[in-house]
């Protein structure tokens, strides 16, 4: 079975504009690519990087698929892949024949005297053809709106959203001659995939910029959310760089790496914010649309045969799964006056979330939608929420009727710096397609009179977040909500990974009183609080002069 280093690749496309100029490239793009067949050296890659050298600089999603004829005449190709080594030091990849000049120095600059170069290959390739997932970019376009000012990044270039399900096939001829055959690269059907599932990543972020340190970089993540048909589109929280479009997103199961995507997009932004999220399609769909386009050209008698790699592979069920399968029926969209955000019941009948998720509603939509797809649907009256200028930023919803078969979830009562935990909220997509779910550790623990007062952790925040509550990862306890993430003034940007959340801590008290007197003027305490307190939460207050700091 290959595994995820020694089929990832680079490819690198540009124009040979000066026959007799060595390494001479106009206008170079690169992107990662992924080794489908290693005996045909069929290497698949994100097409983005070709749409510049299209002979008609139409947008990719008129056509049904572009052959050769339709991009430059002058389009050079190249693959860049990591030399595989034996125990003893040997090549055991074959001998690569290089292009008949290097390629230039911003695609492969050169490293000081160091001779890792002599590690890799590289080799032209054939351009077969370019085509789109056709469910993958209905998915997308379904979860879009243009109000939500979306933007998607290759490399320096902007990605219009009908380019980013537009992929390319290639052949590499010095791969296919090197094949021992007997290997496989296996894959997973998107539609095993569950939220909350590990996911790897295996690409080369900055794609052919300085390669030796940057090729087949991993990182880790979740599966964070998952939309259209077949789970067509797959979000991770994993971190992903421009230069890794088309790289490989994989699931680890009993020591072995299963292909389940491709990257489209990484480093979203939306609305001016950054996401931190990556965009992939599913490679059970772009198999499909393989096949769809093989058939469409045997009718034109330029077919090259293709047996995509086995696996319909049955995925294990676990005891975190169960686990977050119940959380998801916690978790609440509420919406006023077009504003949306999330919050988490905390009985039948109440809803936890932050004042500012309601601005000075009085009445609130509230939408609960479990991953089993149901959506309940209720209205609810805001029964409290903190002053503006109040250090918490508070609100607490009384549904009109209780919420039948719902299993309220259990408040923390300490907390462990460095802990695995996960948010629930309907961040990034809202209610197009559920919560998203997306994890990381309790970095920080803040405490004001020896009390925690302050809860900092690493998972991915972004708007509709706030109120969205955060749990312990190994028992689903409730450890608090999300008021913010961190915000770089001086720049206008956030930080997603980076945030703040009010430990549930400081609210059990005054819910336990509410429980027994129902009488929500308990909860005026959070109103008055001492001065530590407020310069905490509101530290724009504490400074006549702003600070050299940018946060």
């Amino acid at each position: 079975m290959i595994s995820p280093e020694s089929c990832s690749c680079i490819v690198s496309a540009g124009l040979r504009s000066e026959a007799g100029v060595t390494g001479y490239w106009d206008g170079a793009r690169s992107c990662s690519g992924l080794l489908l067949d290693r005996q045909r050296g069929l290497v698949l890659c994100h097409a983005q990087i070709l749409s510049p050298f299209l002979r008609q600089q139409q947008q990719l999603s008129r056509q049904p698929f572009l052959l050769p004829g339709a991009f430059h005449r002058d389009l050079q190709i190249q693959v860049q892949f990591r030399a595989r080594t034996s125990p003893g030091g040997g090549r055991t990849e074959p001998r690569s024949e290089p292009l008949s000049e290097s390629p230039s120095p911003d695609l492969n600059p050169e490293v000081p005297a160091s001779g890792l170069v002599r590690s890799q290959g590289y080799g032209p390739a054939t351009f077969l053809v370019a085509f789109p997932c056709l469910e993958f970019r209905e998915a997308f376009q379904s979860l879009y709106h243009e109000a939500d000012q979306w933007h998607f990044s290759l490399d320096d270039q902007e990605a219009a959203l009908e380019d980013l399900a537009w992929f390319g096939l290639l052949q590499c001829p010095s791969w296919a001659r090197g094949s021992q055959g007997g290997e496989s690269l296996q894959y997973v059907s998107s539609e095993l995939l569950r939220k909350g599932q590990t996911l790897f990543s295996c690409a080369s972020p900055f794609a052919s910029f300085w390669s030796e340190v940057f090729m087949n970089t991993f990182s880790k993540g979740i599966v964070s959310n998952l939309a259209g048909e077949r789970n067509a589109v797959i979000l991770t929280d994993a971190r992903c760089l421009p230069g890794t479009e088309g790289g490989g997103i994989y699931l680890k199961l009993h020591g072995l790496y299963y292909l389940a995507g491709l990257i489209a997009a990484p480093l979203c932004w939306k609305a001016h914010e950054w996401v931190g999220l990556t965009l992939v399609c599913s490679i059970t769909c772009i198999f499909k649309a393989i096949r769809r386009i093989w058939n469409a050209l045997d009718k034109n008698g330029k077919s090259v045969s293709f047996c995509p790699m086995s696996g319909h592979l049955p995925l294990p069920s676990s005891r975190w799964q169960g686990v977050l399968t119940q959380l998801f029926g916690v978790v609440a969209l509420l919406e006023s006056d077009g504003v949306w955000g999330s919050g988490v019941v905390i009985s039948p009948r109440l809803i936890l979330t932050c004042r500012h998720v309601l601005g000075r509603a009085s009445a609130v939509e509230v939408k609960i939608q479990p991953d089993s797809g149901s959506c309940l649907a209720s209205k609810g009256r805001v029964l409290f929420a903190t002053k503006d200028n109040s250090a918490y930023d508070v609100a607490l919803v009384e549904l009109e009727k209780d919420l039948l078969y719902v299993e309220v979830p259990v408040a923390a009562s300490a907390f462990n710096t460095g802990e695995d935990v996960c948010v629930i909220a309907y961040g990034v997509f809202g209610q197009s397609c559920g919560p998203s779910v997306t994890a990381g550790v309790l970095s920080a623990v803040i405490t004001v009179d020896q009390q925690p007062a302050m809860l900092q952790t690493t998972c991915a925040v972004h708007a509709g977040t706030s109120g969205g509550p955060v749990f312990r990862t190994s028992s689903g306890e409730l450890l608090g909500i999300v008021s913010s993430n961190t915000r770089n003034n001086s720049a206008g940007a956030c930080y997603p990974h980076l945030n703040f959340s009010l430990p549930i801590t400081v609210l059990q008290p005054l819910l336990s009183r509410y429980k027994q007197t129902r009488d929500a003027a308990v909860f005026e305490e959070l109103n008055q609080v001492n001065d530590r307190m407020c310069a905490l939460w509101r530290p724009q207050d504490g400074f006549l002069i702003t600070p050299k700091s940018k946060l």
